[in-house]
């Protein structure tokens, strides 16, 4: 798998609009983004792909995946069928409405990766940093 291009984009319209009136007071998930939207950069993650062969699906997305996955307690199969089922994910993860999602065992993949390159401690350390300030 390669490394996808793709940076944080902006939340798509729909997404923003569905999700801000269903949820007036906000969510988890959307404050991450709201607050923190561009705690992830794909660059972090260079060295974990090669520069070769189909896209990954994006790194920084798949780690705001595993954090909020973490926070709700969810299986892989859980957090994928939350990234295709709630809204407020769909917003965290700057999804248009329609997306339907990956499969779960993109999940385990993506967290071997982040083992075998070493940067758990730095993905932990680059949600903590803003949170102490």
């Amino acid at each position: 798998m390669s490394l996808s291009l793709e940076r944080l984009n902006a939340i798509p319209a729909d997404t923003a609009r569905i999700a801000r009136a269903s949820f007036p007071k906000s969510t988890v998930a959307m404050q991450l983004r709201d607050h923190l939207g561009t705690l992830y950069d794909n660059s972090l993650f260079a060295d974990l792909f090669s520069p070769l062969g189909p896209p990954a699906l994006a790194p920084w997305r798949l780690a705001l995946i595993c954090v909020l996955q973490f926070v709700a307690g969810l299986t892989d199969r859980q957090a994928a069928d939350a990234v295709r089922g709630h809204l407020d994910w769909k917003y965290a993860l700057g999804l248009e409405l329609t997306d339907a999602g990956f499969h779960f065992a993109v999940l385990s993949d993506f967290r071997e990766r982040l083992l075998t390159g070493g940067l758990e401690q730095q993905l932990l350390d680059t949600l903590l940093a803003p949170c102490q300030a």
